[in-house]
């Protein structure tokens, strides 16, 4: 059997494969995953030779804490997870951060007492001299303790990690800093020795020969980089808790005849579960009587609303918009397609590789070498008739020197600096993992809806009827489907746009087919061709462009009056401007592009010929956009994700990299790795670009720490005494500050990245104008027609510069309106007389953007 574990306690990746070690090594587990940044473990086993309390044991002898994970789909999951009700990681974060607050509280005093006689800053006259020298040490000693003591987790997991024999970089941290403030306390007490028997070159020497310091700096840098890991972690429990609040909490079933209202999962198999317009369906099942058109999007990412009548599936979360219907229950509780989703979501994220940082592969080399060599460097000392006191001296000095402060700092700071470039991009990374993997990409799945398009219906055609005005038709289309929710009436009134509308009056929606109406006296229909064919409307003539306009991705709608066909409106979800380019430019980095869609194969088969792209799947469930990531892992692709909806959710958790769009669910945002908050696809590419930057820095990073370790402990360890070359306290903190501000250093220059530029959108030559997000809307006649001009903006990044644009047009004479649009990355300017491009251009310019064409 399957089971997920809770695991506390861990801190790195040593820490995770010191868990994995010990539960596999137990007779009857077939195979223990563990996710360090989930804080969890998938284990296979033998229920008959091993128990859930065998693997806890287990993994608590090793050092650590577990416990075993609520089913998936079950409410109290989250609770059991976190008994108070509080995300984990939250607590974790709040810690965190008291620790960093405390630690910078004690460790700036206690740098001005021991370095701000060195550059020149007044000290108090009882820390001067021979005569202050035990108040100069027991003052740094008193304000180191507090730091030691907030941070103390990393002596407690640090050292029972060395006991465990699987050291980290807790390890290096508390050897490090507990060997500065045992020299320190060594050196207290020689200071004392040395006024005690009036040797005051004793004094002298060891007053300024104290690490307090260095050990306060340690903790406190290390925490500080720990804190920004910690905020960045991931919200798998958001997740699972946003996907378990789409179930409705109720039903409305059929009991003896009655219609009675019960909790959602006390739905059983087989009953006859009763659907009214706006109401949530419970459950998976079959259609019994009724037509109705529900919205799946939250499911299957299709924005547009699926047809059901007698027959049809129904899936658990999705709403019905219209009509009322009955259906049987036939797949309930953990069976339904969400809780499905759900423990795909669990199960991907439990079994994800845990990020691999370069640190923590070596630190389980790295302690004991330094250790032997602290040792080694003692013994030897003592054999070739050195004191004790130099002995000592000089492994202390190794522990000292090699502590991982760059090392430590050598990919928080990169990634601090990495993340910070990305948010002033509108790229979030949500992690270190994150990063890691993104450069690593070399296979890019494209969800559809949302992503690749607008993610909402919008008119492509008008093709009126013989003898009709294309107006006309819009404006009857429009007054016929005001009164509807459906979303592609919502697609037609945003194409009349603020044209008057004459009455629709005796509206009636027909389920399944569409709507009817009287528009200025007449009947008028509006749907598809099963409804003009059932009141005898002609519509031989549109049969043809309405198969065209099918092959193209499109819904073709028929309108008619009186008997007689006006035409033909179609709508699509329209492709994002930037995408061709997105998508160009990922091929030309060596990226293989797949777009995996739920749409039908004949929408996304178009799709894929306008864009280039190089495969399609289309058609497919949610469950099956994590198998096609799945298997694409078996390949041995690196694979990135690309969705906006609740449906990629899965696919998302299981892809090595999740990128979510931003204006996507909540679902999708909590269960990716990264967000392009513009929505924009053209940032993934600069976030695969900003990724291979960072990982660049960090290995330049680590190079230079280990590079500092390797030349600073043979000299620690005294290896050119020879020469008359003795490791100086001073100097050894000196050299210890100089690997920190390199590193630093260097992580800095992430700031000055380059994202790369899209060139300006460029509209289809196969779709119309108003396929645009600003296009040109329809003039009504008798009205007096203005002259609107599209100017295509780069730089607005939010509503304050939408509002600058629009102010800064509306300003300019002879314009008599301006709108801006953040997605489009355009404005539409309504003139009411002659304006010049160039005078458009400059005031544009002028409020700080960019204008790359207008047309």
């Amino acid at each position: 059997m399957k089971q997920k574990f809770d695991v506390t306690g861990m801190s790195c990746a040593a820490c995770s494969a010191a868990v994995e070690r010990a539960v596999n090594k137990l007779e009857g587990v077939d195979s223990a995953q563990v996710n360090l940044l989930a804080n969890s473990m998938q284990v296979e086993y033998d229920a008959a030779a091993v128990t859930e309390a065998d693997i806890c044991a287990a993994v608590e002898k090793a050092g650590y804490g577990a416990s075993p994970v609520a089913p998936a789909g079950s409410k109290d999951a989250p609770a059991k997870a976190a008994p108070a009700g509080e995300d984990p990681a939250e607590a974790e974060l709040r810690g965190m951060k008291k620790r960093l607050v405390v630690s910078l509280a004690f460790l700036i005093p206690l740098m001005y007492v021991s370095m701000g006689h060195m550059m020149g800053l007044p000290l108090p006259a009882f820390f001067h001299g021979r005569e202050g020298a035990v108040a100069f040490a027991l003052t740094q000693f008193l304000l180191v303790l507090p730091i030691m003591y907030v941070n103390r987790k990393f002596y407690i997991v640090g050292f029972k990690s060395l006991w465990h024999r699987s050291p980290n970089m807790d390890s290096l941290i508390a050897l490090g800093s507990a060997a500065a403030v045992v020299y320190g306390l060594f050196a207290l007490y020689r200071i004392g020795w040395g006024l005690g028997t009036g040797d005051m070159e004793l004094v002298d020497r060891y007053r300024m020969d104290l690490y307090f310091e260095s050990a306060g700096t340690i903790l406190t840098l290390i925490t500080l980089g720990k804190f920004l890991e910690a905020r960045a972690k991931g919200r798998t429990g958001a997740a699972i808790r946003a996907l378990m609040d789409l179930a409705p909490d109720t039903a409305l079933v059929l009991r003896d005849g009655a219609e009675v209202e019960i909790p959602a999962e006390e739905v059983a198999v087989g009953d006859t579960v009763v659907i009214k317009p706006g109401m949530r369906i419970p459950v998976d099942g079959t259609v019994l009587t009724g037509l109705s058109s529900v919205d799946e999007s939250a499911v299957t990412g299709e924005s547009i609303p699926a047809e059901k009548a007698p027959g049809a599936r129904v899936i658990a979360a999705s709403i019905n918009r219209s009509g009322s219907f009955t259906f049987r229950a036939e797949k309930v509780g953990q069976d339904t397609t969400l809780a499905q989703i759900i423990a795909l979501v669990q199960d991907a994220g439990a079994t994800k590789a845990p990020i691999a940082k370069l640190a923590d592969k070596v630190s389980g080399v790295f302690v004991p070498v330094v250790i032997a060599i602290a040792l080694a460097a003692f013994g030897v000392w003592l054999a070739l008739g050195q004191t004790m006191e130099f002995a000592l001296a000089r492994a202390i000095s190794v522990l000292v020197i090699s502590c991982p402060c760059a090392l430590g700092l050598a990919t928080p700071v990169a990634i601090m600096v990495g993340t910070g470039k990305g948010a002033r991009l509108g790229i979030l990374y949500k992690n270190a993992e994150a990063l890691e993997n993104a450069h690593k990409v070399n296979t890019v799945v494209l969800d559809k809806t949302g992503t690749i398009t607008e993610g909402k219906p919008a008119v492509t055609d008008l093709l009126p009827a013989p003898g009709v005005d294309k107006t006309e038709l819009l404006r009857v289309a429009a007054a016929l489907e005001k009164p509807s929710e459906h979303p592609l009436a919502e697609a037609i009134l945003a194409a009349a746009g603020d044209m008057p509308l004459p009455e629709a009056e005796k509206f009636e929606a027909l389920p399944g087919r569409g709507v009817r109406a009287f528009v200025n006296g007449r009947e008028h229909l509006a749907g598809n061709l099963r409804l003009m064919e059932e009141q005898g409307v002609d519509a031989a003539w549109a049969a043809s462009e309405a198969e065209r306009l099918a092959k193209e991705g499109k819904t073709p709608l028929y309108f008619a009056a009186e008997g007689r066909l006006l035409g033909l409106v179609a709508a699509a979800d329209p492709v994002k401007p930037t995408s061709a380019a997105a998508i160009g430019e990922l091929q030309a980095m060596g990226l293989k592009v797949i777009m995996l869609t739920g749409d039908n194969a004949r929408t996304a088969e178009a799709i894929r010929a306008r864009l280039g792209i190089e495969q399609v799947v289309a058609e497919v469930l949610p469950q099956d956009k994590e198998a096609q990531v799945r298997a694409l892992q078996q390949q041995g692709r690196r694979v990135a994700m690309v969705g906006d909806g609740i449906n990629d959710a899965p696919a998302l958790t299981r892809a090595d990299v999740g990128v979510a769009i931003g204006a996507g669910t909540d679902v999708a945002i909590d269960s990716a790795d990264v967000v392009l908050m513009k929505s924009d696809l053209w940032d993934l590419v600069n976030a695969l670009r900003l990724s291979r930057a960072t990982i660049r820095n960090i290995r330049e990073n680590l190079f230079w720490a280990f590079f500092y370790n390797s030349i600073g402990i043979p000299v620690a360890a005294g290896a050119l005494y020879g020469f008359g070359l003795v490791l100086n306290p001073m100097l050894g903190a000196a050299a210890m500050s100089l690997s920190s501000v390199c590193v630093v250093s260097n992580a800095l220059r992430l700031n000055f990245f380059k994202p790369k530029q899209a060139a300006a959108p460029q509209r289809p030559a196969d779709l119309p104008q108003n396929n645009e997000p600003c296009a040109q809307e329809a003039q009504p006649k008798g009205e007096p027609v203005m002259t609107e001009k599209t100017i295509h903006i780069e730089g607005m990044a939010c509503g304050h510069c939408t509002a600058r644009v629009e102010k800064a047009l509306a300003e300019v004479a002879g314009v008599a309106s301006a709108k801006a649009d953040l997605e489009g990355k355009c404005a539409r300017v309504t003139l009411n007389a002659p304006v010049e491009d160039a005078t458009l251009t400059a005031a544009v310019t002028d409020a700080g953007y960019e204008v790359t064409g207008i047309e």
